[in-house]
């Protein structure tokens, strides 16, 4: 079975090396094109074609997915199946291409989460438990037939960054299963169901990640670790930005105003509409990311 794989960042990775380690055939890896990366804006490529060239994989970095000489590309690479994980929209004369289809890892239990961040949302949502789904791709984004499914729960202090890396492991496991069957030829597929009761995972932008502080504390708390490391959650302090990304709701109680803060003993509480949070790490506007108790050595709040 030949195979054209389509990824970008790290969590891709390990889908691309569990397919190659099992010693599958693949003829392309479509990545995105190289791009200044890291403080020194040098001209980097991306995760998976930093590993793609370590295995000498022909790799494909088309700037334009529609373009005749990209689509030429692909079909002289003559692949049975397609498989797709953190990558860009494919228009459908790129998915419809293969005769045994195009499949994508997407990181919530479909149809849950559709979008573009559904480990995100489902922290801040304060969900208990999330998973990854193999799916057909159709016209309409992450609606598409569903190959196979594997639960993963939500841990009371997991963050984005912590539940990113759970399932960027469980999902090479779960891509090579797709793989098997789709051999097989046993593979079967379930409709996702519509209903009122799904829940979106959109974008991250700057104005859906600033803290609500007339929100209850734990939503607020929920709201923090869900966006932690990145974008990260952020509110505004004395016209100043400060990015929040860690908190508790246990310890010392204060009664504080929504927004309201408190410092002692090289600590700080902001009030919320049920109770008051600490803040336990933080990155200031100009500063690094530190400990509340560090920047508080050498600056005032």
């Amino acid at each position: 079975m030949r195979i054209v794989f389509m990824g970008t960042p790290e969590f891709a990775v390990p889908g691309l090396k569990i397919l190659v380690e099992n010693n599958y055939e693949i003829v392309g890896v479509v990545t995105a094109p190289d791009k200044p990366q890291g403080r020194g804006k040098k001209i980097r490529g991306s995760a998976v074609k930093e590993y793609a060239e370590t295995q000498n994989l022909n790799i494909l970095q088309p700037t334009n997915l529609k373009s005749e000489e990209f689509l030429n590309e692909l079909r002289a690479l003559k692949a049975d199946l397609f498989i797709v994980i953190a990558f860009r929209m494919l228009p459908e004369s790129v998915w419809s291409m293969p005769p045994l289809g195009t499949f994508n890892l997407h990181g919530s239990l479909l149809p849950q989460y559709r979008g573009a961040a559904p480990i995100h949302w489902a922290i801040i949502n304060g969900e208990k438990e999330t998973g990854l789904t193999t799916f057909f791709l159709k016209h309409e984004i992450d609606t598409g037939d569903i190959i196979l499914q594997e639960k993963e729960p939500i841990l009371p202090d997991d963050t984005t960054g912590s539940l990113y890396l759970r399932l960027m492991h469980k999902g090479a496991g779960l891509i090579l299963k797709t793989v098997q069957l789709i051999e097989s030829g046993k593979v079967s597929t379930t409709p996702q169901i519509f209903s009122d009761s799904i829940k979106e995972a959109p974008k991250l932008t700057r104005e859906n990640t600033e803290i609500n502080w007339n929100q209850p504390a734990e939503i607020i708390y929920n709201f923090i670790r869900g966006l932690n490391p990145f974008p990260a959650a952020w509110t505004l302090l004395n016209e100043k930005y400060y990015k929040i990304y860690d908190s508790s709701l246990s310890g010392e109680k204060y009664t504080l105003k929504p927004g309201e803060i408190k410092v002692a003993d090289s600590r700080l509480w902001v009030g919320t509409s049920t109770q008051s949070l600490e803040v336990i790490e933080f990155q200031a506007e100009g500063k690094r990311r530190m400990f509340v108790s560090e920047y508080l050595k050498g600056n005032t709040l």
